[in-house]
């Protein structure tokens, strides 16, 4: 829980505000969520083809985020242990980054 407070005052000066996703604790960009915190992990929307996707997924224990636990994950969210949070700010910057830049379909 540390860690991800002080990500959430890092990306505060970005206009990233705290708030609440299923009930857990989120960041949000523009009232939608970037990244929440999840019992032990930590899970980013980054984008299902994004650098970020892929480098999240490296790390052990990574997995889509399926808040329901039913086998539903979101596509374009990782969720990351906290045996790997050196990696959550990176993430959260990623996320970030893609709220503010969503890819677009050619």
């Amino acid at each position: 829980m540390a860690e991800y407070q002080r990500i959430g005052r890092t990306l505060l000066g970005e206009g990233v505000t705290p708030g609440k996703m299923f009930g857990k604790e989120a960041l949000k960009f523009e009232s939608k969520a970037i990244a929440c915190l999840l019992e032990d992990r930590m899970a980013f929307k980054v984008g299902r083809d994004s650098k970020a996707m892929s480098q999240g997924m490296e790390c052990p224990g990574a997995e889509l985020f399926d808040p329901s636990g039913q086998g539903r994950p979101f596509r374009d969210w990782v969720a990351v242990p906290e045996s790997s949070m050196e990696r959550w700010e990176q993430l959260a910057q990623a996320a970030l980054s893609a709220a503010i830049e969503p890819e677009t379909d050619s």
